[in-house]
């Protein structure tokens, strides 16, 4: 970056997993990093300009983005839920899509060089794998309905206004510091207890990708408007099933008693769901660099050293 170029930097969902590694990571390449989430993070980073708002509410928008002028903004904003539409979906499709308008109607286009959209490999639904940008998504819940929404939004604004957008669509991004609600912490930490615990059969074949690599993937689309318009998969473009991943883990752990089995698959679940990566390797001269097995091991100790 030019010393005299200004590269203001918002990240909307800065208080969530990715939100957090992504502030720092931009921090540390020479962002000036502004964070708006719906509640402040627990460990502020410093040098970050830490802002609140919930983004389905227009008017809280504009009230924290007031001055509004960014160079880039990237939207990590918004809770994986699968829930069904009847429990709650309404409210889920209004976060995710609405809220894009409301961050793009906020911000001053006239300075803006780039948006970042991250959305995710629920939007091809129960497409056939390996998952490639060209198919039709087949949205199977509210979650992926507005991530699809905010999508095709996004590339109606490159088309029509020239809004210089680009959606890069991940799959299962894992690593340090991720909400233990998650697939992941859990089984880290029922390991860590050596606690009998379920999981599925674990036959589903899923893409995993380190939080490492997503930051250098992200941070590399930022600087390329050949990407604008575009959807990306940011994956490690290699499938690998849950019950390898239950195993490597308890491996790793040394304990821990999984029982296969006992919770059911999910309705409309895609067993296959693993991303084809040669846009990114070809478009963003992008490629993923942490093994599974070392990312997994970077996880395990973690929270083995108690950092949660």
């Amino acid at each position: 970056m030019s010393a005299a170029t200004v590269n203001r930097l918002l990240v909307v969902g800065g208080s969530g997993f990715i939100g957090r590694h992504l502030c720092r990571a931009a921090s540390a390449s020479g962002y000036s990093v502004t964070s708006l989430s719906l509640a402040a993070p627990a460990e502020r980073v410093p040098g970050i300009d830490y802002r609140t708002a919930d983004i389905s509410d227009s008017s809280a928008v504009r009230a924290s983005l007031d001055d509004g002028a960014f160079e880039y903004v990237v939207n990590c904003g918004g809770y994986i839920d699968h829930r069904l539409f009847r429990n709650g979906g309404r409210d889920l499709i209004r976060s995710h899509f609405d809220g894009v308008q409301n961050v793009v109607e906020t911000i001053d286009r006239e300075c803006l060089v780039r948006f970042i959209q991250l959305g995710s490999s629920d939007e091809y639904g129960n497409a056939a794998a390996p998952q490639h940008e060209e198919l039709r998504e087949q949205p199977i819940a509210p979650y992926s309905l507005g991530k699809v929404s905010a999508t095709h939004f996004l590339q109606m604004m490159w088309r029509t206004e020239r809004f210089p957008a680009t959606v890069l669509r991940l799959f299962l991004t894992y690593g340090p510091g991720q909400d233990q609600k998650r697939f992941l912490p859990q089984l880290i930490k029922g390991c860590l207890a050596d606690a009998r615990f379920p999981v599925s059969e674990g036959h589903q074949l899923r893409d995993f990708c380190y939080i490492d690599d997503v930051m250098s993937g992200i941070l590399r689309a930022l600087q390329l408007e050949t990407a604008c318009g575009e959807v990306i998969n940011l994956a490690s473009g290699i499938p690998v099933s849950i019950r390898a991943v239950v195993e490597a883990v308890r491996t790793l752990v040394g304990k821990g008693e999984p029982e296969f089995g006992r919770i059911a698959y999910r309705a409309g679940e895609n067993m296959a769901l693993y991303a084809s990566i040669e846009k990114a390797r070809s478009m963003l001269n992008w490629a993923p660099a942490v093994p599974l097995m070392e990312g997994l091991a970077r996880t395990v100790a973690f929270y083995r050293d108690g950092q949660h």
